[in-house]
């Protein structure tokens, strides 16, 4: 049959297998890689498609549409009593698959302790502010100068921070690296998305003369080996988003010579494994600081930690330089 000019013709081939079939194979070739010619040709025996609309005399050939005509632009809006539930359709209706919610990000379920413009954080602790992230001294910290990078909005991990905000979160990581390194030591860097609502990214800085940083990899190892904890090596130029989909529970762990260590978690994950590894005699010999809570100090004492801090790290500070 010939066709009016405009129409694109799709080919279809329908198979009766007389007996039930456990496997049948096909072999498809994509309509991309198929010559056009190819495409609409027709083979011998071809009959016109049995399905068509109800009162029409057109089959179901797709039309192509006119480049000079815009699609009208229209609103529907279904006034139909139709039956709500998980009843059964009636008879004539069509039963459709129920749509998915797009992703939604995490909210807070309470007061954030992390989020800046909430009325729970403890700003005293504050370092120094950038455009999407902050600097915070760490409460009951490991030493004087363990330090947080946190986003100033509501973000659960790494994975999920908007590429500008990866990009502040590396420049700080970055300088902190330095200054750490101008004073004699090495810094570790670590996350925990696991039972937590806003992103802390913990830095502690270890002094060069307590380990090298194979012997801080294999304290990570090691231990995490005697809690039956995987902690897989990946490749040092990794983004997490290439390795993990947002809402999945993870620890990450950077080295200073940027070597990464990674573990997804199932269940049952030690809330202060990072901090334990840290605080062991392998690395820091501080066992007896691995809960933050036995090092919480006075407001007045964090808050000239803080000030010493800010005035050492000032020269690093690329915030306060903008």
């Amino acid at each position: 049959k010939q066709y009016p000019a405009g129409f694109l013709l799709w080919l279809y081939s329908f198979f009766v297998i007389s007996f039930s079939q456990y496997l049948y194979a096909f072999s498809i070739l994509p309509m991309n890689s198929m010559d056009p010619a190819e495409l609409i040709k027709q083979p011998q025996d071809t009959t016109e498609n049995p399905y068509r609309k109800p009162g029409d005399g057109e089959s179901f050939a797709y039309k192509l549409p006119d480049a000079k005509q815009e699609p009208p632009t229209q609103f529907f809006f279904d006034l139909s009593n139709k039956p709500k539930g998980k009843k059964r359709p009636m008879k004539g209706e069509e039963r459709h698959p129920p749509k998915r919610s797009p992703f939604k990000l995490p909210l807070p379920t309470a007061a954030c302790w992390f989020c800046l413009a909430s009325p729970e954080v403890e700003k005293h602790l504050v370092v120094t502010i950038g455009t999407h992230c902050y600097l915070a001294l760490a409460k009951g910290g490991l030493s004087p100068d363990h330090v947080l990078i946190l986003p100033i909005g509501h973000y659960q991990s790494m994975v999920e921070l908007a590429s500008e905000a990866v990009e502040e979160f590396e420049q700080y990581k970055s300088v902190l690296k330095k200054f750490f390194k101008a004073k004699g030591k090495r810094c570790v860097i670590y996350e925990r998305n696991y039972k937590s609502q806003h992103l802390q990214l913990q830095v502690v800085p270890v002094p060069q003369a307590c380990c090298v940083t194979e012997d801080i990899k294999e304290a990570f190892i090691s231990q995490a080996e005697e809690r039956h904890i995987e902690l897989l090596e990946i490749p040092k130029h990794s983004a997490l988003k290439q390795i993990i989909q947002p809402g999945t529970p993870y620890f990450y762990v950077e080295l200073d010579n940027g070597e990464k260590l990674f573990h997804r978690i199932s269940k049952n994950f030690p809330l202060q494994f990072g901090r334990e590894v840290l605080a062991s005699e392998a690395i820091l010999g501080m066992p007896e600081r691995a809960d933050w809570r036995s090092c919480q100090t006075g407001r007045d004492e964090e808050t000239a930690a803080v000030q010493d801090f800010r005035q050492a790290f000032e020269p690093f500070d690329f915030a306060q330089s903008d």
